[in-house]
């Protein structure tokens, strides 16, 4: 558990990329910022009576925007757009405290993550905004309740995801990874095994889990099969919206909520008409209680498959932090293998992965990895290799060479989108000393 939580506030560092986003920022606005924020992206900023947000990109692909302070922050989720996700984190903290009237801030983005890559670019622009919201209207908030407002204001765009992003945006730490659970918020340092090394690759297949269905429609599908799941148990299904609740509520171990799922699910789809008549609803109470704005249109839901993958991916989690506990070195392997079937649950069970990402896992273990799967959302993205750490130059070579040299516009991302990872800090402002 977080018990003492790395600190919000920490003093600024000699770093060439803060040193250039300062000077962006003051070719953009004239003056210096007051503080920065990482989240691990970076946004920094200044507080000024100007009565408007102002927003700029170092990215020259993202325009710059104007917001009035004196109107309502308004979120298009039929047309989302980049600064929707700062928005979004000013809507939460403004929300939070009650803010009739935000000071105006002028603001410069910028970051290493790749767009639309499932490494929470996204939600690191919300946390970054969030923690400048609340800094600029001189407010203060522990990491674990900013973490829970992040995760709740990104719903404003759309998405309903479930806080994991920042989640351990806020409460990560140099050096160890984090074993993340809710209600209540809670993170416990995992110790990786010392003779791995975790390589992240991209397969460049963008996915803006805004921009679509594909997310929300797996969120459903999910909340359709908790409360088939409750109502087969004699629980009050109306009380439940997630599949981690129903176990909660039974004492019930994820093996025996595997069990669970193919007593009651059948691997069939389900039509609408089947589910309303299982739940006892009307047809209006489906597409109102249960359907988000944009999956109004979705005719079957693949419950079983759903249910298996996030209960089957529930077990491989805890089993992964029992084996870094007590054998974190001998049993490398294993950790591989539970990768590899997280992998083939998100491809064949929550169906998230995409054939460029799946050509990408084949090619990675092929070049030495013990372990490979898709991270983040899906459809797109990167993937997560762990790889012996004497084997990190050779597999690097072979995936750049199989992967990304044969395709040229994967060779001109190559350099971003093919790196060793370690667990870093997590979100903070930075104050010159």
């Amino acid at each position: 558990m977080v018990t003492n939580p790395p600190k919000l506030k920490v003093a600024l560092v000699d770093d060439e990329r803060l040193q250039n986003l300062k000077n962006a920022f003051e070719r953009q606005y004239g003056g210096a910022p007051l503080f920065y924020a990482c989240a691990p992206g970076r946004v920094n900023l200044i507080v000024n009576n100007s009565g408007t947000i102002q927003l700029a990109n170092v990215n020259p692909l993202y325009n710059h925007i104007t917001v009035s302070c004196s109107e309502e922050i308004v979120i298009d989720r039929a047309n989302p757009k980049w600064y929707y996700y700062f928005l979004c984190g000013v809507k939460g903290i403004q929300e939070k405290f009650g803010i009739t009237r935000l000071p105006g801030m002028s603001c410069v983005v910028d970051g290493n993550i790749p767009p639309s890559s499932g490494l929470s670019s996204s939600s690191a622009l919300v946390c970054c905004a969030g923690l400048v919201t609340m800094e600029g209207n001189q407010q203060s908030l522990s990491k674990v309740d900013l973490a829970e407002i992040c995760a709740k204001c990104e719903c404003y765009i759309g998405t309903e995801g479930g806080g994991m992003d920042q989640s351990i945006s806020f409460l990560a730490e140099k050096g160890t990874a984090k074993l993340i659970e809710f209600e209540p918020l809670r993170a416990t340092d995992v110790r990786l095994p010392d003779g791995a090394m975790f390589v992240i690759s991209n397969c460049c297949v963008e996915m803006n889990k805004a921009a679509c269905s594909h997310f929300n429609s797996r969120v459903v599908e999910c909340r359709i099969a908790t409360k088939m799941l409750a109502k087969a148990k004699g629980l009050n299904q109306n009380g439940f919206l997630k599949l981690a609740e129903v176990p909660r509520e039974m004492n019930a171990s994820q093996e025996e909520m595997l069990a669970l799922v193919d007593e009651v699910l059948h691997p069939e789809p389900y039509s609408r008409e089947e589910i309303c008549k299982a739940l006892g609803i009307t047809s209006q109470q489906f597409s109102t209680e249960l359907l988000s704005a944009n999956t109004q249109h979705v005719t079957h839901f693949k419950l079983h498959q759903r249910a298996k993958h996030v209960y089957g991916e529930a077990a491989r989690v805890l089993r992964f932090k029992s084996v870094c506990d007590c054998a974190p070195t001998e049993s490398i392997q294993l950790l591989g293998d539970l990768m590899n079937q997280s992998h083939a649950s998100c491809r064949d069970l929550y169906e998230c992965s995409c054939p460029e990402l799946d050509q990408l896992v084949d090619i990675c273990l092929k070049a030495g990895a013990l372990g490979s799967r898709l991270t983040g959302a899906g459809w797109g993205g990167c993937a997560v290799s762990m790889v012996p750490s004497d084997k990190v130059p050779s597999f690097l070579q072979a995936v750049r060479e199989a992967y990304y040299l044969p395709d040229p516009r994967r060779a001109a991302m190559e350099k971003q989108s093919l790196f060793v990872s370690k667990p870093g800090g997590g979100a903070a402002i930075y104050l010159e000393k």
